[in-house]
């Protein structure tokens, strides 16, 4: 029998001097490197090109006015087939079950219940801004209890509160649930989350916040991405609207995330911020490589920058051959039969070739760790080693 027990991945980078090596000429004189412009599509690297895009402010920014707002609730949900909360092992279900039937006037004295079709679950919402009473809302629904599925269950109305305690919202319907669970007496199929669901426009909206807009004399933009480049640009293009709209700049760039604008005179803040929500900025953000170890994904910025090195990439395999001999004891003799253990160890290096990275951008990158045959998870090891060595000019994610 054959055991890997030890896979080890040994990593060495070393800095290379460029002194002596000239600048290509897409290379920035100053510190040897380059803008990175596509990547090696079979290395299992995701590309984005954030700098340099184009967006409008509806979507790069939010009104600090029109913030949204979380409710939650718990309610129960009655109707499913067997795959309910198990009454013994979550007691606050038979409390709510009996508490519900009470308030609708059916007395629970005299028995004990052996339900096995409901579930407690915990139910949340956004209350969007703005919103106004009537209006639906869409609900999120989380088992609490043992219950293996919500497929087929309908959630009994269940008030929604914020978090100053007053009901904003009443949500009731049926749950809908995408994942798929089915249990047999030796098998279990189970795809997806089935103690989750969603009730879309499941909740009525029955109070609605005091919407102070009208009232403000001005606006405040919040950046989703802070930067300070784009605060500034998203500054200037609405200045130059105004300038040509009203006679007059309005927008000021507070920090990285706040843009405050200014209601001109005799304005309409409603059409003022549609004309505005249009308006395309140039956006911005800072080089990072973003690396999800459980996933293996790699999502690697335009702007990232990366000096020359070498990498050595190999892997130390130790095996253990297992053959226990069989002994037997001589004829006639007290001896018994014994199995006499016989280990072979083993060990080798699998790769272990060197590459040297001629080319500071991200495309040498890759291909020269695809010359070595190194999988994404051998990448994500030698990104972070780069990192250390002060070769990658970016700021490294790990998630």
């Amino acid at each position: 029998m054959i055991r890997r027990i030890a896979k080890i991945f040994s990593i060495w980078i070393a800095m290379i001097c460029l002194a002596g090596s000239g600048p290509g000429p897409a290379m920035d004189a100053a510190n040897g490197s380059r803008s990175v412009e596509d990547f090696a599509s079979g290395s299992g690297l995701s590309f984005i090109r954030p700098a340099g895009a184009s967006s409008r402010i509806k979507d790069i920014a939010s009104l600090q006015a029109g913030r949204d707002n979380q409710l939650i609730g718990y309610g129960l949900v009655v109707g499913l087939q067997g795959t309910g909360d198990g009454l013994r092992n979550s007691p606050f279900t038979e409390q709510s079950l009996r508490a519900m039937l009470q308030n609708l006037g059916i007395s629970t004295e005299g028995g004990a219940s052996r339900v096995n079709n409901v579930a407690a679950v915990i139910v949340t919402a956004n209350l969007p801004p703005f919103a106004s009473l009537g209006s639906r809302i869409d609900v999120t629904v989380s088992s609490l209890g043992d219950a293996t599925s919500l497929r087929g269950g309908t959630l009994v109305m269940t008030s929604l509160s914020g978090p100053d305690g007053q009901i904003y919202a009443v949500a009731q319907g049926s749950v809908i649930v995408s994942a798929v669970n089915a249990q047999g007496d030796a098998a279990i199929l189970q795809q997806g989350t089935a103690t989750a669901g969603r009730l879309p426009g499941g909740a009525i909206i029955e109070r609605e916040i005091p919407a102070t807009f009208k009232q403000t004399e001005g606006l405040v933009y919040q950046l989703r991405n802070p930067d300070f480049t784009t605060a500034v640009g998203m500054a200037d293009v609405i200045n130059a609207f105004s300038e040509a709209r009203y006679g007059t700049p309005i927008a000021e760039a507070r920090d990285s995330t706040t843009v405050a604008v200014r209601k001109p005179p005799r304005a309409d803040l409603a059409r003022l911020t549609a004309e505005l929500e249009g308006l395309v900025v140039e956006t911005d953000s800072p080089a990072r490589v973003v690396v999800n170890e459980r996933t293996g994904t790699i999502v690697i910025g335009n702007d990232v920058r990366i000096s020359k090195v070498a990498v050595s990439h190999g892997t130390l395999v130790v095996q253990i051959n297992e053959t226990p001999t069989v002994v037997q004891p001589l004829p006639f003799s007290d001896g018994v039969t014994a199995v006499e253990p016989l280990t072979d160890i083993t060990a080798g290096v699998d790769g272990g070739q060197v590459a040297i990275i001629d080319g500071p951008d991200l495309r040498t990158l890759v291909a020269g760790l695809n010359s070595i045959g190194v999988k994404p998870d051998g990448i994500i090891a030698i990104l972070q080693g780069i990192k250390s060595a002060g070769a990658l000019h970016a700021e490294l994610v790990l998630q």
